[in-house]
């Protein structure tokens, strides 16, 4: 499912996202004589590189990297994509550009943020497919789990991603890394209060699970067919009480003693395996 992100000036709030622009700095790297790649790793550039909704503006590779990437460029002309020659640079150039300790596969890309998404960009969507499934995130905040939701998001279907703005992490670096491309074809909205986006989906047919130990209902037994939202707390704090209020139903994972929790990645996959 590639990323349908409106391009709609009406719909556009620059503030309304995180900072995910290019040119960021990273603390322990000099980068002020030079743009900063904000994608690396070769399943992330590979998807980014062949999105035509992806203005990119700089590929750089290693050599070792260059002949495994061949076929990726050979593709993205036969689509009659536009983009830059690629900037053959050494592993120790590269990873000056990058993060420290960044895994970039001899590969990085510097390219712009893609357009916003609203939930009423889902609503619509959701008109021609009944039985939308979203994933709402409350404050989780760590960009490998985050990565790692958009990536079991694209594997299984699902419609798109709702965030909170405050803390969000960009959809770069290590985060669109773990997600191993899925940043291109899952869109994701930002959202300032979560409680509100609920009622708002609600309103427009969407029943709402919100995913806790404490649910009556298992969630294998919720049904398979409409259009829904499952909602996921943080690690440890879990669903905040307004949130959890403003859900239709509470549902739970079918776990045992004694490792009766999982991480709220391998969570959301599950759930959306039980809802898919």
């Amino acid at each position: 499912m590639k990323n349908n992100r409106r391009n709609n000036n009406h719909h556009r709030n620059n503030q309304g996202k995180p900072n995910n622009k290019p040119h960021s700095k990273h603390d322990g790297h000099d980068n002020s004589k030079q743009p900063q790649p904000s994608l690396y790793g070769a399943h992330a550039v590979r998807e980014a590189w062949l999105n035509p909704e992806r203005n990119v503006e700089a590929l750089y590779l290693t050599e070792q990297a260059a002949q495994s990437f061949d076929d990726v460029l050979r593709e993205a002309k036969s689509k009659g994509l536009k983009r830059p020659s690629p900037t053959d640079v050494d592993k120790q150039k590269l990873e000056k550009m990058l993060p420290k300790g960044a895994v970039h596969q001899g590969i990085a890309m510097l390219c712009a943020p893609l357009d916003d998404i609203f939930i009423q960009d889902f609503i619509i969507k959701a008109e021609s497919n009944p039985n939308s499934v979203l994933l709402m995130l409350d404050q989780v905040t760590d960009p490998h789990n985050v990565g790692a939701i958009i990536r079991s998001a694209s594997a299984f279907g699902a419609e798109g991603i709702i965030m909170q703005k405050k803390h969000a992490p960009a959809l770069e670096g290590v985060l669109a890394k773990t997600a191993c491309g899925g940043v291109e074809h899952i869109p994701v909205a930002y959202e300032t209060n979560l409680s509100r986006t609920l009622e708002e989906l609600k309103e427009h047919g969407f029943f709402t699970y919100g995913l806790d130990e404490r649910g009556a209902m298992n969630i294998g037994d919720v049904p398979k067919d409409g259009k829904r939202v499952l909602v996921l707390g943080a690690e440890g704090s879990g669903l905040r009480r307004l949130v959890a209020e403003n859900c239709d139903e509470l549902v739970k994972l079918p776990t045992k003693p004694p490792i009766a929790s999982l991480n709220v990645s391998n969570a959301a996959a599950v759930g959306l395996y039980a809802l898919l």
